[in-house]
């Protein structure tokens, strides 16, 4: 399994006017291609009245399904400068569709890629995008004198700690992203002399969301 990538957590809304042509753009995760189309068609019905519903979207932990369509602009103008966006900034299982309601002037071919590229991408930027880390769960047990030491080393190098239970002995539950995991079992099990017991567990993709664990199933 891919060790990060980055997804769609929650979608998002933002229009930017161009010349007096209006792009709103509409960003929404996605697990399938079905639901890309439906997101698509719901958004083609919303906007009947457009001049154009132009999109693109990515399927897949290496992007390998990639779809964009101008909708009747020049070709390459729309659908693939969106698509760009999506891949330049490393996005999987999104569709971005930029809607566009015809201002009057013409911005021509390279006016157009500018125009749907910011539009995209302020799409984007109003959504909620996470990057998925794959992580080894592990389970500590360990006495008070050692807890110390563990927390400093989990702080050190950034380790979420899921769970926690302090009774006569002290268990923690926590995510070691998959590159890092050795190395923190390594630091745990010196630091305590080899007194803490270490259980791994299965993997597990994680997020982190305004300092909140955001776990995947």
């Amino acid at each position: 399994m891919i060790e990060y990538y980055k997804i769609v957590y929650s979608e998002g809304f933002d229009e930017i006017t161009e010349k007096k042509s209006r792009f709103i753009a509409s960003v929404k995760p996605i697990e399938s291609e079905e639901q890309a189309i439906s997101y698509i068609n719901l958004l083609k019905k919303k906007y009947w009245n457009a001049n154009h519903n132009c999109f693109a979207y990515v399927l897949g932990t290496a992007n390998e399904i990639q779809r964009c369509s101008d909708d009747g602009e020049p070709g390459n103008t729309a659908g693939k400068p969106i698509l760009d966006v999506l891949l330049g900034e490393e996005i999987h299982n999104a569709c971005i569709v930029v809607t566009r309601y015809f201002g009057g002037t013409l911005l021509g071919t390279g006016g157009l890629v500018r125009a749907y590229s910011r539009a995209a991408k302020a799409g984007l930027a109003a959504s909620v995008v996470l990057e998925k880390i794959l992580a080894k769960k592990l389970k500590i047990e360990t006495d008070y004198q050692g807890i110390g030491k563990i927390q400093y080393i989990l702080g050190e190098m950034k380790i979420p700690v899921l769970n926690n239970n302090y009774t006569d002995r002290i268990e923690l539950e926590l995510l070691a992203p998959v590159r890092e995991a050795e190395e923190v079992i390594e630091k745990i099990i010196e630091s305590t002399n080899g007194k803490a017991k270490i259980q791994e567990l299965a993997e597990q993709y994680y997020g982190i969301l305004e300092k909140n664990i955001v776990l995947f199933g």
